[in-house]
């Protein structure tokens, strides 16, 4: 988001309120490395810059992608460069798993959970986290967009059982984060001009209408899901 830059610099509490799915990716990050035992192999399978490494300081943390997905990313903490359909790892080596908002970037989803699969030691755990609505991002690499059917169907395919699957946000979350979205078509050139009229209308029903969440009980319009899934022994 263009806007992503300036609002984590605002308080802790508004950036949980407007960028509730970042918010929520690191609060899963940070619950699941404590189910993660000292010394433990922990793969980040879609790594990035390895932002989440700083999670698992007690386990032995493995980043792994790519490195194609931004060209201004530092890729150089990454520990391997590789498909994440041909992980250069052996069988059953890591008692836990990350792969966090990748798999819409890669081509054969089901090829790179296979893989994760076959990596993820027994009764080993994966953090899966993926988007359902979200904009094309890291172009031309942006490929897919998951419901809950569709993770599911893909981690059954590879074997592996989900413990919990959750929705981030229903509608309302969803719909004040399109509006905020909507400001960057005021951003440059002789648009500047727009974009304090328009953050006059868009930026207050924004914050106004994440707490009228409640009413989507259902949350199938949502930004994405966090799921965690276990490799049956």
């Amino acid at each position: 988001m263009r806007y992503s830059a300036v609002a984590w610099r605002l308080p802790g509490w508004l950036r949980r309120h407007i960028l509730h799915f970042e918010w929520s990716i690191e609060e899963a990050v940070s619950a699941f490395a404590n189910t993660t035992k000292q010394g433990c192999l922990v793969l980040d399978a879609g790594a990035g810059e390895a932002r989440h490494a700083a999670a698992f300081p007690h386990a032995r943390y493995v980043g792994v992608d790519l490195a194609v997905g931004d060209p201004a990313w530092n890729y150089r903490r990454l520990d391997a460069i590789a498909n994440l359909d041909a992980l250069p790892f052996a069988d059953r080596a890591f008692s836990r798993c990350l792969n966090i908002v990748t798999l819409e970037h890669v081509r054969d989803p089901q090829a790179v959970m296979d893989e994760i699969a076959r990596v993820l030691a027994p009764s080993g755990r994966l953090l899966l986290i993926a988007p359902q609505e979200w904009e094309v991002h890291q172009a031309p690499n942006d490929y897919f967009r998951y419901t809950r059917h569709g993770l599911e169907l893909l981690l059954g395919r590879a074997g592996l059982q989900p413990v919990a699957l959750t929705p981030v946000g229903g509608f309302f979350r969803l719909l004040a984060r399109r509006m905020l979205n909507a400001l960057q078509f005021f951003a440059g050139g002789i648009r500047w001009l727009g974009f304090l009229p328009a953050a006059f209308f868009l930026v207050p029903p924004a914050l106004i209408l994440p707490w009228l969440d409640f009413l989507d009980r259902q949350r199938n319009f949502t930004l994405g899901y966090i799921c965690v899934a276990m490799k049956p022994e």
